[in-house]
């Protein structure tokens, strides 16, 4: 059966009213279309929009990810006399993490520099934030090479963590 211009139409309005409503419902819709091949019912300018946002969520999570672990480190550095535990699994989780979303998306590695660079501003807010330092107690640019951020091994301006490695 032929649609006319006018059902066409209304099925567009109807997609865009669920997208806009029910966006879960939106999804799975759009999903069993794609599973039916369904193409030409598709949402196609939603579906495009999502998948594009979907790729700048990843750069956002390695962005934060970076942001929390450099934080750590500066705080690691910056007041070892209150070095913690949680400091400790808080800079080992965030290293997994990043390392996993790096091994799952390769393409991000790339980035890596750019995030860097952005995430190292958000850091230094951490740092200052919960050390209660100057954010001018810090470099002006992330003092850290990205193979010590993401080295097991690399505690700045520790000589020995054995105490907490434990």
């Amino acid at each position: 059966m032929q649609q006319t211009p006018e059902s066409r139409q209304t099925a567009a309005n109807l997609i865009e009213s669920l997208y806009e409503n029910d966006f879960y419902a939106w999804t799975q819709q759009q999903a069993n279309l794609l599973r039916d091949q369904q193409w030409h019912q598709l949402d196609l300018s939603n579906l495009i929009e999502e998948i594009e946002c979907l790729g700048r969520r990843e750069r956002q999570e390695l962005r934060n990810r970076f942001s929390v672990l450099i934080g750590h480190l500066l705080k690691w550095e910056y007041q070892p006399t209150k070095r913690s535990r949680s400091w400790l699994a808080t800079i080992r989780i965030q290293r997994r993490e990043v390392l996993k979303l790096l091994s799952e998306n390769p393409s991000l590695q790339s980035y890596q520099e750019t995030i860097l660079k952005e995430a190292y501003e958000n850091a230094k807010d951490l740092a200052s934030g919960e050390t209660n330092l100057s954010v001018a107690t810090f470099p002006q640019q992330c003092c850290y090479e990205l193979v010590e951020i993401l080295s097991d091994r690399f505690y700045p301006g520790e000589s020995a963590t054995d105490d907490l490695m434990e």
